[in-house]
């Protein structure tokens, strides 16, 4: 089985890649029948070089290799017919800026397995970059505080080597006595936690942060339960929430109340009651100014989130009364950050720990007959066809949907 590290060709650049120089070195040690080609790339965070002094080809070739691993949508143009392919396609979800492209991979005969699909036998997701964008989103609310209050100037993550330097700015910083909401409990909430935790940040329970005021900054991590609750009044069930959420509506406003920074790092599915709505932001109650939407669902359950933003802009103003954007430190504005590619800010960590899980899970499926069922789950396409698990998309590629 020959593998291709294929060359990122999505505008803007991405300088992220499936395996670094030493983590391809290590699956090619536990896996001595596989052999691994690297598609020559400028933009990529590890230098076509340090594969090569690792021991592995380097070409701008890699038509004769049988499986390719990217990151990013591959251009229609650019893709080999016949072959295998990993990358975030963005259509499970019946994208319509994307359809062209399952129905090229479809007309080219290509294998398709998407990096979100590759989950567990219970649908939990095995591998992708929630972690480094729950850091950097966390990261990047903080340096909006920062630059809107004048309290203090952190650079951007884009600008800093790595984490552990990302982590070196926050040292340098006092916060105010603020009170700090993060929703979720998956991968992207983690890395934010992961943030509030390194700057010594106190965690109170959700029962102390709606009823008391501090004189520290504190934080308070919130559930689907939390932030829902079930229309007869009856006791909520998670489980039956993921399955049908129809019974449930929000209980937010109370979080909403008592909360000055919102860090949004929940799963929004389909049918869910939204966290907030424009209507919710215009209470007089409602405390928030502050919004880091790792999620960013746009106009959707978070109403602030009226658009994602940039690396290279990543911050805007959404005043609630007249549910317009403004400038991000105007007054009375709820301050958004709602970059929606965050882990391409942190290339190098974000590539490390997304191969570490790919050479744990993927990898040895092809070496194992793919025994726990990794492969035959994640594949979306198959002989000019989608696969059984994927036919709902069906419509969506004939341009029904």
């Amino acid at each position: 089985m020959k593998f291709a590290i294929i060359k990122e060709r999505k505008n803007p650049p991405d300088r992220r890649v499936v395996f670094s120089p030493e983590k391809l070195a290590e699956a090619k040690e536990k896996f001595p029948d596989a052999i691994f080609k690297v598609e020559a790339s400028e933009i990529r965070i590890f230098p076509d070089e340090v594969y090569a002094n690792n021991g592995f080809e380097v070409s701008s070739d890699v038509s004769d290799c049988d499986v390719m691993l990217g990151v990013k949508e591959v251009p229609i143009e650019a893709l080999i017919p016949n072959k295998k392919y990993f990358y975030f396609s963005h259509t499970i979800k019946k994208q319509p800026y994307n359809r062209k492209l399952l129905k090229a991979m479809l007309d080219k005969n290509i294998e398709m397995y998407d990096h979100e699909t590759i989950v567990k036998e219970n649908g939990a997701r095995l591998i992708g970059f929630g972690r480094y964008a729950g850091l950097v989103g966390a990261y990047n609310g903080f340096r909006a505080l920062g630059l809107r209050d004048g309290i203090f100037n952190l650079p951007k993550v884009e600008d800093l080597p790595d984490l552990n330097a990302v982590k070196a700015e926050l040292d340098k910083i006092t916060l105010p006595n603020i009170k700090i909401l993060l929703s979720g409990t998956g991968k992207v909430a983690g890395g934010a936690k992961e943030i509030l935790d390194h700057l010594g940040i106190k965690e109170v329970s959700d029962a102390l942060y709606l009823t008391s005021q501090f004189n520290e900054p504190v934080y308070c991590r919130v559930d689907v339960m939390e932030y829902n609750k079930r229309k007869d009044g009856k006791v909520g069930d998670k489980y039956e929430f993921y399955k049908d959420p129809s019974g449930y509506e929000s209980n937010f406003m109370p979080y909403a109340a008592e909360t000055d920074y919102f860090i949004a790092g929940h799963f929004y599915g389909d049918g869910a009651p939204f966290l907030f709505t424009r209507e919710d932001a215009k209470m007089a109650d409602f405390r928030i100014n502050l919004v880091a939407d790792v999620s960013c669902d746009i106009d959707g359950p978070v109403a602030s989130t009226i658009r994602p933003s940039t690396i290279a802009d990543p911050f805007y103003g959404y005043d609630p009364q007249t549910e317009t954007e403004v400038a991000f430190d105007a007054k009375s504005a709820i301050t958004v950050m709602a970059v929606d590619n965050l882990p391409c800010e942190l290339p190098k960590d974000a590539s490390e720990g997304f191969g570490d899980t790919f050479l744990e899970y993927v990898i040895p499926a092809f070496f194992n007959g793919d025994k726990d069922g990794i492969l035959e789950r994640a594949k979306m396409t198959e002989n000019g066809k989608l696969t059984e698990r994927y036919a709902y998309l069906q419509d969506y590629v004939d341009g029904k949907e």
